[in-house]
């Protein structure tokens, strides 16, 4: 379970101080699955790396299965039972994905259990267990390694920064199901940030950031009613725009 406390996070803009994340506060429970979602440049990946000790706060708390991380490095919560993937993945060059794959999982797992993980997300596992992590691999593969290499290894909390996010419609419907494994099995906890309709109806909670605060937030069946109201008056806005 992960109680986050009144999490602030400011920097400095130029002589400024600029608020990114104001006073938030909420609860995954152990097997649920959030989902956050909000627009661009709310602060959604910002909570998200802070929740992974990416970014440091100012004020608050996160605390994961009973144990106060506050102060813990990205490592030490790695440690303690969280999974990252990043939207933009980084890359390693000289580094091979069967390599990546095994140091991501902690132990030394088989040359077939690695291809079993790239199968999950959608790639041929000959085509790409000895590929290096490096410029060669497309945005839409480097995020789909990076997703397997969060799988390797099973984490009370998983967060997944815009999963779908560069990939096609079939490696997206086996990224569904993967996380419908998950949340059925009720092991891990996860916390999905997304756009996606499929995604969003999956969840159990959803909240809604944006200017660094949480606007809503409620389970599915609360929230679903206002995002297709708010898709809705969107979709109108856009024509009358295209009208005009």
């Amino acid at each position: 379970m992960l109680k986050a406390e009144n999490l602030s996070l400011y920097v400095d803009d130029e002589g400024e101080e600029k608020c990114l994340l104001n006073d938030i506060s909420f609860q995954v429970d152990d097997g649920e699955m959030l989902v956050i979602t909000g627009p661009n440049g709310g602060g959604k990946s910002t909570l998200a790396k802070t929740l992974m000790g990416i970014n440091h706060l100012n004020s608050g708390k996160i605390i994961l299965d009973g144990e106060d991380i506050t102060d813990f490095d990205i490592n030490h919560r790695a440690n303690a039972g969280i999974g990252y993937a990043f939207q933009q993945p980084p890359r390693f060059k000289g580094m091979t994905v069967l390599r990546l794959l095994k140091l991501a999982s902690g132990e030394n797992l088989s040359d077939e259990e690695c291809c079993n993980l790239l199968k999950a997300v959608g790639l041929c596992a000959k085509d790409y267990i000895h590929r290096q992590i490096d410029g060669t691999l497309s945005g839409g593969e480097m995020k789909r390694i990076e997703i397997a290499s969060v799988l390797a290894k099973e984490h009370s909390l998983c967060i997944f920064d815009e999963p779908e996010a560069g990939i096609d419609l079939w490696s997206f419907s086996m990224l569904i199901h993967k996380f419908e494994e998950i949340h059925t099995e009720k092991k891990q906890s996860l916390i999905v940030i997304s756009h996606q309709e499929k995604i969003i109806n999956m969840a159990d909670k959803i909240m809604i950031i944006d200017n660094g605060k949480i606007k809503k937030i409620g389970t599915k069946d609360e929230l679903l009613p206002y995002l297709t109201g708010v898709q809705e008056c969107h979709k109108c806005a856009e024509e009358l725009e295209g009208r005009a």
